[in-house]
C-alpha cells in the first residue's frame, strides 16, 4: 500500500491513476476528500499536515509514502510532521518532492531553505528514502489561461532566461518508477525537460498552437521569500537540462511544445 500525498495536487493526481494503472495499492491523501472519489484498489483518507494525529491514520498500514508539500509560507514544518509519522507507522520508505536549486546558496541566501531541512530530516530519519526535485513545472503555464483568453500579456519572472520546464506527468511518471522499482534507495534526481525554454519561447510556442500572438512582461519578484530563487533563475542558473527523465523512463522527456498542444483546450 502506498500513501500518496498531495493527490490532487499537479503531480499527485497524475501519480495516482499511474499506480492504479499498474494494480499498485493505493492510499490517496487529501484535505477533501470529495474531489477524489475512491474506487477499486484505491482508497481516500482525509489528513491534514498541521495534524498529527491525522497524519498518523493516513500513514498506518502503508508501505511507501510520496510526499509532497506546499505551504502558503516556505517552511519545513509538514515535511517534518509527515516524516515524523511515517516513523511511527512503521513506513519502509519516503520519497520526497523537493525543487531544482534545493540547498544552492546564492545572493546571500539558500535556495529552498525549507526543503533542504526536509531533504535533511528524510536522509536521517532511518527510512528508504529518494528525493525528486524538478524543474518548473510546463503546467504552470496554466496560470496564464485567463490572461491569455483576455489578450494580456502573460507575466515573466524570470525575466526572458531559459529553465529546464518539465512535464508534470514526467514527474508523476518518475515518481511511480522510483516507488515501484528497485535501486533508488539514497539516490537524488534533477528532473528537467529536454531543453532549457524561456517564458516568451513558451508563448511563442502556445501562441502558433492557437493562432495568436502573445505578448510578454517582465515582472517583478512576488515575494521577498522566493527572491534568492527567482535571482538565480534570472541569472542563467536554471538553465541546467539532466538526464534523469529520460534514465528512470527509458524515453525522451516531453517538451513543453507537446504539454502545450495536449493543453491547448485551457487557452482557448
Amino acid at each position: 500500500m502506498m500513501l500518496i500525498t498531495g493527490a490532487t495536487g499537479t503531480i499527485g493526481r497524475h501519480l495516482v491513476e499511474l499506480l492504479r494503472s499498474r494494480d499498485v495499492a493505493v492510499r490517496a491523501m487529501t484535505r477533501e476528500p470529495a474531489r477524489l472519489p475512491a474506487a477499486d484498489g484505491f482508497e481516500v483518507v482525509r489528513a491534514d499536515f498541521d495534524d498529527p494525529a491525522s497524519l498518523r491514520r493516513a500513514a498506518a498500514g502503508v508501505t511507501d509514502v510520496f510526499l509532497v508539500t506546499a505551504p502558503p509560507e516556505p517552511h519545513a514544518r509538514h515535511d517534518l510532521a509527515m516524516i515524523a509519522a511515517a516513523q511511527d507507522a512503521g513506513v519502509q520508505r519516503v520519497v520526497k518532492l523537493s525543487a531544482i536549486g534545493t540547498g544552492v546558496r546564492y545572493a546571500g541566501s539558500v535556495i529552498g531553505a525549507w526543503h533542504q531541512e526536509g531533504e535533511e530530516a528524510l536522509r536521517t530519519s532511518g527510512l528508504s528514502w529518494s528525493v525528486l526535485r524538478p524543474s518548473v513545472f510546463a503546467a504552470n503555464a496554466l496560470w496564464w489561461a485567463d490572461t491569455i483568453r483576455g489578450g494580456g500579456p502573460v507575466p515573466d519572472n524570470a525575466a526572458g532566461a531559459a529553465q529546464g520546464v518539465v512535464d508534470p506527468r514526467d514527474v508523476a511518471a518518475c515518481a511511480a518508477a522510483v516507488l515501484t522499482q528497485e535501486g533508488h534507495d539514497g539516490a537524488t534526481y534533477t528532473l528537467t525537460g529536454p531543453e532549457a525554454i524561456s517564458v516568451p519561447e513558451q508563448a511563442a510556442i502556445l501562441g502558433k498552437i492557437l493562432g495568436r500572438d502573445i505578448a510578454v512582461r517582465t515582472v517583478a519578484v512576488p515575494d521577498a521569500a522566493w527572491a534568492a530563487g527567482v535571482s538565480w533563475s534570472r541569472d542563467g542558473r536554471n538553465a541546467t537540462v539532466t538526464d534523469d527523465v529520460p534514465r528512470l523512463l527509458g524515453r525522451p522527456a516531453r517538451s513543453f511544445r507537446e504539454w502545450a498542444e495536449d493543453h491547448q483546450a485551457a487557452f482557448a
